[in-house]
């Protein structure tokens, strides 16, 4: 009897120890605590059309700079339209002064420059073009294993875009990727950054089928300023479709701090003032 008793006690005292252990183990989860949103949200930023310039309508723009007094752009070939081009264009009169097809099978993409070369990449083809500025003879290729969309120099580093909300940071000298940005404002991660020109010490972006441009802040990738040019382009480009021929290129001339902007196959290129 002694011993029967032992035994249910000690079952007894193994049962509690288990429904507090199950209890202890097993309470809901405290929901937790809300993150604050450490990122700012954008200022607004205007922009004044100061001029306009003729812009080849055969040129679908995927990468435009300004630099030793002339414009620097790499064209894409959608559907119909003539080989992607790399080209040397007159500002003043929208001459093209030199130009080199590429092959069919490439689709040109961002383009820049930084001291006696230039890089140009592809969309999709993974592959982008290193060239000599003084007659575009090809230099070498190199790998892009992501899509090829927009491209800037700091005058020291290379930054890719890919359509995502990754800007990639390549060491020029051996084409690989050192660094990366992520790109965010106050409502999360922001996609589709295109075209990007690095202005006094940001990068500024078009948004892939927007009129919005970004100000980046290349230390934290948060988006510190944003503006809209819809009503100036309404203006600017009546009776022209330029929400299907979307708003893609900005230029910076160092020299004179004028900005340039153009979009794929518009008739114009603007310079414009950001206030």
């Amino acid at each position: 009897m002694r011993q029967r008793t032992i035994a249910l006690i000690l079952l007894l005292v193994f049962a509690a120890g288990g429904i507090f252990y199950f209890i202890s183990n097993n309470k809901p989860l405290t929901p937790p605590e809300p993150i604050s949103n450490a990122v700012a949200a954008p200022t607004a930023f205007q922009v004044s059309f100061v001029n306009s310039y003729p812009h080849d309508t055969a040129a679908f723009t995927e990468g435009l700079q300004y630099i030793d007094g002339v414009l620097y752009e790499s064209t894409g070939n959608k559907d119909n339209m003539p080989q992607s081009t790399l080209r040397k264009v007159d500002l003043i009169s929208g001459k093209v002064i030199k130009n080199l097809k590429l092959k069919d099978e490439y689709f040109g993409e961002g383009v820049t420059v930084l001291g006696d070369t230039i890089y140009q990449l592809t969309w999709q083809n993974h592959v982008g073009f290193v060239y000599k500025k003084a007659d575009f003879s090809l230099i070498k290729t190199f790998d892009v294993p992501f899509e090829g969309w927009g491209m800037t120099t700091d005058g020291k580093q290379l930054y890719i875009s890919d359509g995502t909300n990754i800007i990639h940071v390549y060491d020029p000298h051996t084409l690989k990727e050192v660094n990366r940005i992520s790109v965010q404002d106050n409502n999360g991660m922001l996609s589709n950054v295109n075209e990007l020109e690095w202005i006094d010490g940001y990068i500024y972006s078009n948004v892939w089928q927007t009129n919005y441009i970004l100000k980046i802040d290349p230390a934290t990738g948060n988006v510190v300023g944003k503006t809209d040019l819809t009503q100036q382009i309404q203006v600017a480009l009546p009776n022209f479709d330029w929400q299907t021929n979307v708003l893609n290129g900005i230029a910076y001339d160092a020299a004179t701090k004028k900005i340039y902007i153009t979009g794929k196959n518009w008739p114009k290129l603007f310079e414009v003032r950001f206030n």
